[in-house]
């Protein structure tokens, strides 16, 4: 598969090859390579250090040592998770080998909207994700690296018709009305609600990741290339080498950086413990959401829609979304693991490539294997690390 440029990802909706601007608000501040050994990146529009290539099988999500390397053939599945408090508590979000945090979809960004989720399973699935919502822009240039499938409830018109541009790279037309009877979806009952008189089910729909990866043969030899920069050993991540104290990160996604979503350091667990703006981060039978890994990615946002030229325009027909600009650009990063951190420049080239990390010395990041929180607020955003 060639990388998509940019001028073709704004030409894309004409019936040119695509690559992507994607989604968050404006207010919050295959064959190919085996996926089981990490590959120096292709080179990209931002010159980044060259990665050192190690050999070692590893799961493309997490940089976990893989044992078995058939274990790994299979689809990547993300499902689209919604955030707001009034839709939690959530299911099988600590499952999930990478999760992404993006906004919600209100251009205001203020009242009860606030973030949005993207789980992404592949190393294990949860066996049932509820909330599901809707796919965003964003998520094209998110997951086309990984080649994966996403669970939706479906999206606007104008989004719809994006995301099928980028079918080379992304299985996105799965939606919950279009796999009726297959068991990729269904309704919990106890999430059903009624209001004023009417039976609402925006919180009641569950996506079923084994299921939904049964529904394509697109994509079966799985993700063929890490992720993100793994660490080859314990000595090697940066954190470890050359990081700061952080015992807490704090990350606000709405205007005078306010809603943060925080990580609290464990000794005890080894972990970062998950905060919401109103309390802890806990799943339906009550596991607390924790990681390895706190990434912070920092990038404009803009609120519209994407012409069938690639403009972004808001008086474009259709209902505005949050868009990040992640393709051909590049922007600060936060890495956060072992209760330390770096600082650095974050770059990624086209839709399909992999974002490329360098620290403030102009050594590349090394990431520690694991779980994965990917925050990705406005580069206006104050970022809090306490020590």
């Amino acid at each position: 598969m060639e990388p998509v440029s940019r001028r073709a990802a704004m030409l894309g909706a004409m019936g040119v090859a695509g690559a992507a601007l994607v989604g968050c608000s404006t207010e919050a501040p295959a064959a190919g390579n085996s996926p089981q050994t990490s590959t120096t990146p292709a080179e990209s529009a931002s010159a980044t250090p060259t990665a050192t290539v190690d050999t070692t099988p590893r799961w493309p999500l997490t940089g976990k040592v893989l044992k078995n390397a058939a274990d790994a053939q299979h689809i990547a599945v993300a499902v689209k998770v919604p955030d707001n408090q009034g839709e939690h508590p959530q299911l099988g979000i600590d499952k999930a080998d990478i999760v992404y945090v993006e906004l919600d979809g209100y251009p205001a960004a203020v009242g009860q909207s606030g973030t949005r989720l993207v789980p992404i399973y592949h190393s294990q699935f949860a066996e049932v994700v509820n909330p599901v919502r809707s796919i965003r822009p964003v998520d094209i240039p998110m997951l086309s690296p990984i080649t994966a499938i996403i669970g939706s409830t479906g999206g606007y018109p104008w989004v719809l018709r994006y995301t099928k541009l980028f079918s080379e790279y992304i299985v996105s037309s799965k939606q919950y009305m279009s796999t009726k009877g297959t068991g990729s979806y269904g309704i919990l009952g106890n999430r059903v609600r009624t209001l004023n008189g009417r039976t609402y089910y925006d919180r009641a729909v569950a996506c079923y990741p084994k299921v939904l990866a049964k529904q394509t043969k697109k994509f079966q030899s799985g993700p063929q290339q890490m992720y993100f920069p793994w660490a080859s050993s314990d000595e090697e991540v940066s954190t470890a080498v050359s990081g700061k104290t952080a015992s807490f990160v704090s990350v606000p996604w709405k205007k005078g950086n306010t809603y943060p979503m925080s990580y609290t350091w464990s000794e005890k667990s080894g972990r970062y413990l998950r905060s919401m703006p109103w309390g802890k981060h806990v799943m339906a039978d009550g596991t607390r959401i924790s990681c390895d890994n706190v990434l912070v990615i920092k990038a404009k946002q803009v609120f519209g829609k994407i012409y069938p030229s690639g403009r972004i325009d808001a008086n474009y027909g259709g209902h505005s979304e949050p868009i990040h600009d992640i393709i051909d650009t590049k922007g600060t990063f936060y890495y956060a693991n072992g209760g330390k951190y770096v600082k650095g420049t974050w770059s990624k080239g086209k839709v399909n490539e992999v974002f490329q990390f360098t620290l403030d010395d102009g050594s590349p990041l090394k990431m520690a294997p694991g779980q994965t929180f990917v925050e990705l607020p406005n580069t206006s955003a104050k970022i809090t690390i306490k020590s």
